[in-house]
C-alpha cells in the first residue's frame, strides 16, 4: 500500500462519508487547530486540542520532551492520536465527550504537534516508553488507554509490556499488521499539496520544524516494516474493545477480524460506512459502542467468545 495513493484519496472519501452522516454543516469560522484534510464545512471541537498551552505539560522521555495536555476530573484516560499526520485533534469530538466524565489526557506522540522528535531510531517499544513516562506523571493505577492507528499500536505495546499499568484498551483502526503493506515515501511537500494549512499549522508548532521531512522519513522506515501478529496480540491479557471502520483500508475489516481473535479479551465492533476514522465518519455509533465498555465493571469485560469458522489453513 502506498502512501501517496493512500493520502490522494483521503479528501473524496471523507468528503463523501462527512455528507452521509451528516457531519457536514453550516459553514463555521475557522477552528484554532484543523486535522489532516479536514473538509470545509466540518465542525471541528472548539477546543485546539494539540496546541492548548493553558492545558500542556512536558515529561522527558529518553532523549525527547513529550508533550500532552490534561482536561476533566475522574479516571484517568489517555489518548493516543494517530501517526504521520496525526493529531490530537483529529479526536477532538472524542475527548470533549469524555472530558465530562474522566480525566483526560491527550499525549502528543514523538515527532508529532509539540512533541520532540528525539534522535533514537523509531520503535514502538520507544513509543511505550514515551507514554508511560506521561502515565507515570499522572497516576499510579490502572489507566484506560484509547489509542487510534498508530497510537491503538502504541497501546497495545504498552498493554504487553506493562500489564499492570492498564485497565483495558479502545483500539481504532488497528488490525494485524504484515511488513511492507505500508511503504513508500511521505514527503512534506507532497503533503503540503494535499493540505498546505495543516502542514503550516504543524510547523508553526514542532518544536524542530526544519526536522520535519527527517522524521517523516524515520516514520516511514519504522512502519513500513511493522508486524503485529498472533504471537504478539495474545500477550494483551487485558479488556480491549477494537473498532473497524467497514470501508477502512490503513487496518482492512479482515485484520480487525483477526486481532479479536489473537487478543485473549477482546470484543469487536464494526462500524457502517466509515473510513479509517471511524470515530469522525460514524461518531454516534463509535460513540455507543465506546461508552458501554467504558462504564462496564472490569470484572465483566470478558471479551466476546472465539467462534471457530473454516479459514484457510
Amino acid at each position: 500500500m502506498n502512501w501517496k495513493k493512500i493520502t490522494t484519496g483521503f479528501a473524496a472519501m471523507m468528503l463523501g462519508t462527512a455528507l452521509t452522516f451528516g457531519t457536514a454543516v453550516e459553514a463555521v469560522s475557522a477552528p484554532a487547530m484543523r486535522y489532516f484534510m479536514q473538509q470545509p464545512g466540518v465542525q471541528g471541537s472548539t477546543t485546539p486540542y494539540g496546541n492548548n498551552k493553558k492545558a500542556g505539560h512536558y515529561v522527558q522521555a529518553g532523549d525527547a520532551k513529550i508533550y500532552y495536555e490534561v482536561y476533566g476530573k475522574g479516571k484517568p484516560l489517555f489518548v493516543f492520536h494517530g501517526g504521520g499526520v496525526g493529531t490530537p485533534y483529529e479526536m477532538g469530538q472524542l475527548i470533549d465527550k469524555l472530558q465530562q466524565d474522566y480525566q483526560v489526557i491527550a499525549v502528543s506522540t514523538r515527532g508529532h504537534g509539540r512533541s520532540e522528535i528525539g534522535h533514537s531510531p523509531l520503535t514502538y517499544e520507544q513509543k511505550a516508553e514515551d507514554m508511560l513516562a506521561v502515565m507515570k506523571k499522572i497516576t499510579n493505577e490502572p489507566a484506560v488507554l484509547l489509542g487510534f492507528s498508530d497510537g491503538a499500536y502504541t497501546a497495545y505495546k504498552v498493554a504487553s509490556m506493562y500489564p499492570e499499568r492498564v485497565d483495558r484498551v479502545v483500539a481504532i483502526g488497528a488490525g494485524t499488521l504484515k511488513p511492507g503493506f505500508f511503504s513508500g515515501e511521505m514527503k512534506v511537500a507532497d503533503l503540503a499539496k494535499i493540505d498546505a494549512a495543516f502542514i503550516e499549522q504543524q510547523k508553526k508548532i514542532m518544536p524542530e520544524p526544519e526536522r520535519y521531512q527527517e522524521f517523516c522519513d524515520y516514520y516511514m522506515a519504522f512502519w513500513s516494516k511493522m508486524e503485529v501478529g498472533e504471537d504478539f496480540l495474545k500477550t494483551i491479557h487485558c479488556p480491549v474493545l477494537l473498532i473497524a471502520g467497514d470501508e477502512d483500508d490503513h487496518a482492512p475489516m479482515v485484520t480487525m477480524v483477526e486481532a479479536e481473535q489473537y487478543i485473549p479479551n477482546a470484543s469487536l465492533c464494526i462500524v457502517p460506512k466509515a473510513w479509517h476514522s471511524a470515530f469522525n465518519d460514524n461518531f454516534p455509533v463509535t460513540w455507543a459502542a465506546m461508552q458501554g465498555f467504558l462504564q462496564a465493571d472490569r470484572s465483566k469485560l470478558t471479551g466476546s467468545k472465539k467462534v471457530a469458522y473454516n479459514n484457510r489453513r
